[in-house]
């Protein structure tokens, strides 16, 4: 095997694949991407077994073969050659040689025969995506995915498509059980059985997709096969193991009787927020939002810093109520939304609070209080 490649091209596809490659030395392998030339293309593929990676690029071919080799180290070397072209060449022994004008490296490979197999991928029923409808309702939902792998069903979104008075919807939740995202968009095309009944895409894959929609302009196509998801965009193709098991109904999560509607500047109210959680601590997180008429008092106070209060105008003429919650919730959930006005909805000091835009009903978010 034997090819010449940019050094721009080969390192950015290297980079690519860096957030899939396994990070642990359970099968060496998977650390490895596997290389193959053939018809003038180079084919670069990685996988942890949850989520692989396919992608093509142009390369002048010398003679067609197949090779895995340190995704990481090979990065690493491609990254630091001169600007100039780079000639890789298997050797004896699976052993390999990069050469890009003076500089020249042999690494140790392993045989392709070793590495997973990567499905082939029929596109008769995919769907098709804007980057930006997915791009925006993956920023809305993805701050709130759980980390807890003991709640593995947690550990990614779940993704469902639906008729509504005749216009097809598709939906994103997700939480991590002190917290819930919901964004929602129209859509074109078929629903597919899979989104009819709901899927929950996993944590890494997840940042993938995020990857690919926030690469460049152009569609995303989506389908589904062997209880995997497959996105695919330009050249690049990826396949992840959707998550086997059950997402909780979280329309029980959200509050039907938060009647206290508060509207807040946005901008103010973030920054105001930012302010206050400086003096936050691990142990101290949270700030106090106490509503009055025509005015909100926001303060925090950390017994081993000092504490901190601001007071923002509003439009609410109700009685007044005050809640404790974590600063950063709120600061993540404020600084996906782009509209100048948000409305929060309160009941009591121990209640979610719902926070959506003004005037808009694509996205809204609940908020579990923290104890005052």
């Amino acid at each position: 095997m034997e090819f010449r490649i940019s050094k721009e091209i080969f390192m950015k596809a290297l980079q690519r694949i860096q957030g899939i490659v396994e990070k642990r030395n359970t099968m060496p392998i998977l650390s490895n991407a596997l290389l193959e030339v053939q018809n003038d293309q180079l084919f670069i593929t990685a996988t942890d077994l949850e989520v692989g990676m396919k992608s093509s690029y142009p390369t002048t071919v010398i003679r067609e073969g197949k090779i895995t080799v340190s995704a990481k180290k090979l990065y690493e070397i491609v990254k630091e050659m001169p600007d100039e072209e780079i000639l890789f060449t298997t050797k004896e022994n699976d052993w390999v040689e990069i050469t890009c004008g003076k500089a020249r490296f042999n690494i140790v490979g392993l045989s392709s025969e070793e590495f997973p197999y990567f499905p082939k991928v029929k596109e008769e029923s995919f769907l098709v995506f804007k980057n930006e409808i997915l791009a925006d309702m993956i920023e809305k939902t993805s701050y709130a995915i759980c980390y807890d792998e003991t709640k593995y069903n947690l550990n990614g979104i779940f993704i469902k498509a639906f008729d509504e008075n005749g216009t097809n919807v598709l939906k994103m939740v997700a939480t991590d059980g002190h917290r819930l995202s919901v964004a929602q968009k129209e859509i074109n095309g078929n629903i597919t059985a899979e989104l009819s009944k709901g899927v929950i895409f996993p944590r890494k894959g997840i940042f993938e997709l995020k990857k690919m929609v926030e690469e460049e302009d152009g569609e995303i196509m989506l389908g589904f096969m062997d209880n995997s998801a497959v996105i695919k965009k330009g050249n690049t193709v990826v396949v992840m193991r959707l998550i086997d098991g059950e997402f909780p109904d979280y329309t029980k999560v959200i509050p039907v009787a938060n009647d206290r509607i508060v509207q807040i500047n946005r901008d103010k109210f973030l920054h105001s927020l930012k302010r206050m959680s400086i003096l936050s601590s691990e142990k101290f997180k949270g700030v106090k939002i106490d509503v009055n008429p025509e005015l909100v008092i926001i303060s925090s106070s950390n017994p081993e810093l000092g504490e901190a209060r601001e007071e923002i105008e509003i439009d609410y003429d109700g009685n007044g109520i005050s809640a404790r919650f974590n600063a950063k919730y709120l600061i993540d959930v404020l600084s996906v939304m782009e509209q100048r006005e948000v409305e929060l909805k309160l009941k009591d000091e121990l209640s979610p609070v719902i926070m959506k835009a003004a005037d808009g009903e694509e996205f809204l978010a609940v908020i579990m209080p923290m104890r005052l």
